[in-house]
């Protein structure tokens, strides 16, 4: 499979140049081509696979480039489903698909594969569940996915009764056709992504689609308490099995301030160092997957405990002057925001704003309780401060972080929490969120 045929990569960025290194090294024909001109490009990169012997296409989607030759569009996630490339490949009967699902199909029999999606708190839940199975395998256990790995990245160090923890995002499920994991988790549902899914019920189809493909020897792990979640994977022929910090559920349930796994007892909350009800969900939802692999209580335990979070995601920074700062950044829509607030009972003041994309600020609401002040960015900054204004608020509003960055160090006092958590984009002024994020946090840095 995947040898000597036609083959053509849209767009670059991680998977496409994985993807394509992979490809050509099995006697394929590759064509990548990118919008971005070649000096936006990783000059190294360009140069190996060019080396390599790959026809690189930059600056323009020539109309001519695609035609019935071709075997396979392998499509990079961020580029959108609508893309013409896409739309004249279906015409053509050329099959659409992405690296996860090429690189699915090239793995070794025997390998298990536990896929975790979902709107929020699959990175977290991605790599806790990561960690208790490195502890518990060690090298048989590999991490992919959304969360920074290309599958096909791994692929040669992958070999039978080997496992991998794989992070799923909905713009990768959009090309899925057989991928699916044996154990798959579904942290929870809600509005999200819809300007790149057009709609709800079209986003939650492509995150449900590697459950679709599962068979009755599969496991479906969900959020009992997240109906919309339990909706969407109602009839897929897996196993279904259930996680809730509401509900007393058969499977990972709260009893007081423990954690259990059906009867047995795993681990007190107040061990978890990760702040909020929805880490306490995602640990559950790590717990859900590992047990299917016998992993030991001890382990979990010894885990759970001693993980500090994931990068740009509620991440705490630093103390200074009694002040305690956390990037949020990842935060890039509302019910991301709302959980972050509802983890902190401190007064804070909350950076607010990136990319205008109509989102509903008024959703915060009632989460801003303990708000004392808002900061105002981005190109959607005058309707973040509309929107503080209304609810008696203080706000102030910069077009740039760093510069509301001082604000909020003045008007912070000790004992009060300074949040980035901006329920927004960050491409108005970011080539990704990450960056947004180090950049608060050299600010942070630079205090100390």
């Amino acid at each position: 499979m995947f040898e000597n045929n036609k083959i053509l990569i849209l767009g670059f960025a991680r998977s496409g140049y994985q993807a394509a290194k992979l490809l050509i090294k099995r006697g394929n024909e590759v064509y990548l081509n990118d919008s971005k001109t070649e000096d936006k490009m990783d000059q190294e990169q360009v140069k190996e696979l060019r080396d390599l012997g790959v026809n690189l296409i930059f600056g323009s989607h020539p109309d001519d480039l695609l035609d019935s030759s071709f075997d396979y569009l392998i499509k990079n996630p961020g580029v959108p489903i609508d893309h013409k490339y896409v739309l004249k490949a279906r015409e053509l009967g050329v099959e659409v698909i992405n690296e996860v699902e090429m690189a699915y199909r090239l793995l070794p029999e025997g390998v298990d594969l536990i896929g975790i999606t979902g709107t929020n708190g699959k990175t977290t839940t991605t790599t806790i569940t990561y960690e208790i199975m490195k502890a518990a395998y060690g090298d048989r256990v590999h991490l992919a996915g959304n969360i920074g790995y290309p599958l096909s990245s791994i692929l040669e160090d992958v070999k039978t009764g080997d496992i991998i923890v794989i992070e799923c995002s909905c713009q990768q499920g959009e090309n899925f056709k057989y991928f699916h994991p044996h154990v798959g988790v579904l942290t929870n549902f809600s509005e999200a992504h819809i300007d790149f899914m057009k709609t709800y019920e079209h986003y939650k189809e492509v995150k449900a689609r590697m459950f679709y493909a599962q068979d009755e020897h599969d496991i479906a792990i969900m959020n009992y308490s997240n109906s919309d979640a339990m909706e969407e994977l109602k009839n897929v022929k897996s196993q279904k099995k259930y996680f809730s910090s509401k509900e007393d559920v058969s499977g990972c349930h709260l009893v007081g301030d423990k954690i259990y796994y059906y009867d047995e007892e795993i681990m007190d909350i107040n061990d978890i160092k990760i702040k909020g009800m929805h880490n306490v969900e995602n640990c559950m939802g790590a717990i859900m997957a590992v047990k299917e692999y016998g992993v030991s209580t001890d382990i979990i335990k010894e885990v759970i405990s001693n993980f500090k979070g994931v990068e740009h995601r509620l991440e705490y920074v630093a103390t200074v002057n009694g002040v305690e700062y956390y990037n949020d950044t990842e935060a890039t829509n509302i019910k991301c925001a709302q959980i972050a607030l509802a983890s902190f009972t401190k007064p804070t003041i909350i950076f607010l704003g990136g990319l205008e994309r109509g989102q509903c600020f008024e959703d915060l609401t009632p989460f801003m309780d303990n708000v004392k002040a808002v900061i105002a960015i981005g190109t959607c900054r005058e309707r973040v401060g509309e929107f503080a204004r209304s609810i008696n608020k203080d706000v102030y509003i910069y077009e740039h972080l760093v510069d509301g960055f001082d604000k909020a160090v003045e008007i912070a006092t000790s004992g009060d929490v300074v949040l980035l958590s901006p329920g927004s984009a960050s491409w108005d002024q970011y080539k990704e969120c990450e960056v947004r994020g180090a950049e608060f946090k050299q600010k942070v840095n630079e205090l100390r």
